[in-house]
């Protein structure tokens, strides 16, 4: 006989209801105190603004008499080069602009720099900046030199596109992660980026700044619910996890964040600045969006696995959960890997060139921050993949998805109502259809007793095996009884 799941029209029984409480009120003694933790140390770390009096030379800044334009491209011309590139062969030519000054005035000539002009090919209507070194030019041809392109619009509409295709396909949930986004470079650019120019443990810098931009982000765009707490614990498992591996792998490895000029002129800045902090709290920072990834992924397999199968044991909706997660790992492994491949090609070129052993090139100061970064995240979210599916499976089956309790309750019903239907049919029959079904036609029912004090004779059925009633007999069944 068929098991009947529709939902019944009574609420969840007193016991459902009371381990769904206890679930909840176990994950919020959990993550209620982590949170106020992590709100106590980031106000013990907020920058105390002592940042703002660190100057840094600005290679844009501008000498007395000088200022920078912008101004749009009206046409271009080829010239021999002002300013020829190093070991260029004798009458090296470039490309030479017309501008219209946004200013307004008599359009002026640009220079665009050979290596520039040999990527890109600068046409009528592009945005150009440049400077203007008024009378400290060497000569009338050298007083506007090019400085870069305006992106400001390709990147604007880029960047619309971008919300537009989120917002259509995620919807609401969508919009709420884009303002999550700009929560997170808040925090990002005024706690974590001045903390740690002041010299603040970038450990802590790095761990507590990444649990707030978690927490507010998590719970922003997947709302308030048993699923995104059990992702945020696991969230907050593989922070935890890839903190201590990256405070271990910088100084095992002598990592000294000291690779290009940038890091060198930070150096220089100011004493309180560590060029190795800054990279361990990199190391932090850098697989964050990995991490919420797979965690917020795991928590909702296990979430839709329990919808399907809800009476599924545990272990198997662990063991469901995890090929899911491991196919995940596979595919995470690869984008970390060839992410940083692809943002670092002109290195790996300039390395490949280079007659250098394959051990000494990957272990170099170029390469090695890089490849350890890349550890040292993968090893945090691969632990904090099954962490997170054994957390999300233990919390499912306590508190249970939105239609489980509804649909154990409609088990149970089901499961009296083919009681009822089971009882009906050992029961003595009363009624002229039940006794030509159960009974030999040989063997007529005796007439019962007209006598009102007399109970009345019903004969013992024959002891052939009863067939399967349908949904309507059996209610024929159960109503004449009961009006007998």
């Amino acid at each position: 006989m068929s098991h009947s799941h529709a939902a019944p029209s009574g609420p969840p029984s007193t016991d459902a209801l009371a381990i769904r409480q206890r679930a909840n009120r176990l994950l919020a003694a959990i993550l209620i105190p982590l949170a106020l933790v992590t709100l106590v140390g980031m106000a013990l770390l907020w920058p105390s603004g002592a940042s703002e009096n660190v100057e840094v030379g600005n290679p844009y800044a501008t000498a007395v008499g000088g200022g920078f334009q912008v101004g749009t491209v009206e046409s271009t011309t080829v010239a021999p080069c002002l300013y020829p590139s190093a070991n260029a062969p004798e009458g090296q030519t470039c490309v030479v602009t017309r501008l219209v000054t946004d200013r307004g005035g008599d359009s002026v000539s640009v220079e665009v720099p050979p290596e520039i002009g040999r990527e890109v090919t600068v046409k009528v209507g592009d945005r150009i900046r440049f400077i203007d070194l008024g009378e400290r030019a060497e000569s009338p041809e050298a007083r506007y030199s090019f400085i870069d392109f305006v992106r400001t619009v390709p990147m604007g509409v880029l960047a619309a596109v971008y919300a537009l295709v989120v917002i259509l396909v995620a919807r609401w949930r969508g919009l709420r992660a884009l303002l999550g986004l700009l929560g997170a470079y808040l925090v990002v650019a005024n706690f974590i980026l001045p903390g740690l120019v002041e010299g603040k443990p970038p450990l802590l810098l790095g761990l507590v700044g990444s649990s707030v931009i978690m927490i507010a982000v998590l719970y922003f765009a997947h709302g308030f619910s048993a699923r995104t707490s059990t992702a945020l614990l696991g969230t907050i498992f593989g922070l935890v996890t890839t903190s201590l591996v990256a405070a271990w792998a910088t100084g095992a490895a002598n990592l000294t964040g000291l690779n290009d000029d940038a890091d060198y002129t930070l150096a220089y800045a100011t004493d309180s600045i560590s060029l190795s902090g800054i990279l361990l709290c990199g190391l932090i920072i850098s697989g964050l969006g990995v991490l919420n990834d797979v965690t917020i992924t795991q928590s909702s397999a296990v979430w839709e696995m329990h919808e399907l199968a809800p009476e599924s044991s545990a272990r198997r909706l662990f063991a469901g959960a995890m090929r899911v997660g491991r196919d995940h790992i596979a595919s995470t492994v690869y984008t970390i890997v060839f992410a940083y491949a692809g943002a670092a090609l002109p290195l790996l070129i300039l390395l490949s060139l280079q007659d250098r052993p394959f051990l000494e090139t990957i272990s170099s100061g170029e390469l090695a921050e890089e490849i350890v970064r890349t550890l040292v995240g993968s090893i945090g979210l691969v632990l904090a993949i099954p962490v997170t599916t054994a957390i999300a499976v233990l919390v499912v089956k306590a508190v249970g998805s939105s239609s489980t309790a509804e649909k154990v309750e409609a088990h149970a019903h089901s499961d009296e109502t083919k009681t009822d239907a089971v009882a009906s049919i050992n029961r003595p029959p009363s009624v002229s259809w039940a006794a030509g079904l159960n009974h030999s036609p040989a063997s007529p029912p005796a007439p019962r007793s007209t006598s009102s004090s007399a109970s009345p004779s019903v004969p013992s059925p024959s002891p052939v095996e009863p067939g399967p009633l349908t949904r309507r007999a059996r209610r024929q069944a159960e109503g004449t009884v009961d009006g007998a």
